[in-house]
C-alpha cells in the first residue's frame, strides 16, 4: 500500500509530463451500458483531420460524478469570475444544464 499514507487518504502523484497537461477545443462522448468513454480532440484551423489526444473511459458511476464535480467548478468559478458567456448559448436555469460541451451540437445516443 506505497500509495497511501498513515491516514487512510490516496497520495496522488503527478509526474511533469502529464502537470503540462493536453489542450483539446472538441470533446466527443459515447457510451454502453458499462461505460462512458469521453475522447478529446484538438482541432486547427484549416487541417482536414484531428487526432484523439486523450481517451479516458469511465464507469456510468463515475462519469456521473464528474458531471457534478465539473457543475460544481463551474457555480464557483462563476462566482468568482463573472459568467462565462458562450456565443449562441441560450441562458440556463439555476440548477440545469450549463452548456452543450465545446459548442457542438447535441447528439442523441
Amino acid at each position: 500500500m506505497e500509495n497511501q499514507n498513515h491516514d487512510n487518504q490516496l497520495k496522488i502523484e503527478l509526474s511533469p509530463e502529464v502537470a503540462e497537461g493536453t489542450y483539446a477545443n472538441l470533446a466527443i462522448i459515447t457510451h454502453s451500458s458499462a461505460e462512458v468513454v469521453l475522447d478529446f480532440i484538438r482541432v486547427l484551423p484549416g487541417v482536414p483531420k484531428a487526432n484523439v489526444k486523450s481517451r479516458i473511459v469511465l464507469a456510468p458511476e463515475h462519469a456521473k460524478r464528474l458531471l457534478f464535480a465539473l457543475q460544481d467548478n463551474i457555480v464557483k468559478y462563476e462566482k468568482s469570475f463573472g459568467p462565462i458567456n458562450l456565443p449562441g448559448a441560450e441562458p440556463q436555469p439555476q440548477g440545469g444544464r450549463t452548456a452543450t460541451p465545446f459548442g457542438m451540437p447535441e447528439g442523441n445516443a
